[in-house]
């Protein structure tokens, strides 16, 4: 059964990854705008919020190292500053994880980008995707909620 989930997760990883290599636009879901779709944060099994998380096929651990040199790329980028200083708040470090088969069947795993979840308050979140390889965030995407309240 676990062989079973690490080459579903393999593929449906792998897949993602192709799928991320066009403009900003189509790694977007258009409706609601987060990043890479289907895999953002609150989509397709992950849970909200933390620093940890769950896949699709379980608990991904995510060591603090990574989390401080992913963060700590975000934090090097104005833009995401300019949002620390308007109160928005680091929630969440999701590695986006490349899975590729080689010849002889070993599978290796690798995350080359992950996403930073910022937080305001209950009415903004930010998702920002760092590339840990060119060691730079590589697009922000920031949503507000306004909530309405009748009696």
């Amino acid at each position: 059964m676990l062989a079973v989930a690490v080459i579903m997760s393999g593929i449906l990883l792998t897949t993602q990854a192709a799928n991320s290599t066009g403009t900003s636009d189509e790694r977007t879901n258009g409706s609601s705008g987060l990043i890479y779709g289907s895999m953002g944060p609150g989509r397709c099994g992950w849970s909200r919020g933390g620093l940890g998380g769950w896949g699709p096929y379980g608990h991904i651990q995510v060591s603090t190292e990574f989390q401080d040199k992913v963060i700590s790329i975000a934090e090097n980028d104005t833009d995401v500053q300019a949002l620390l200083n308007d109160g928005y708040n680091v929630t969440g470090v999701r590695p986006i994880i490349t899975a590729t088969v080689n010849a002889n069947g070993s599978v290796t795993m690798q995350a080359t980008t992950a996403v930073v979840t910022l937080e305001k308050n209950t009415t903004g979140r930010a998702s920002v995707l760092v590339d840990l390889e060119q060691g730079k965030v590589t697009q922000i995407v920031i949503s507000t909620r306004t909530v309405i309240d009748k009696p």
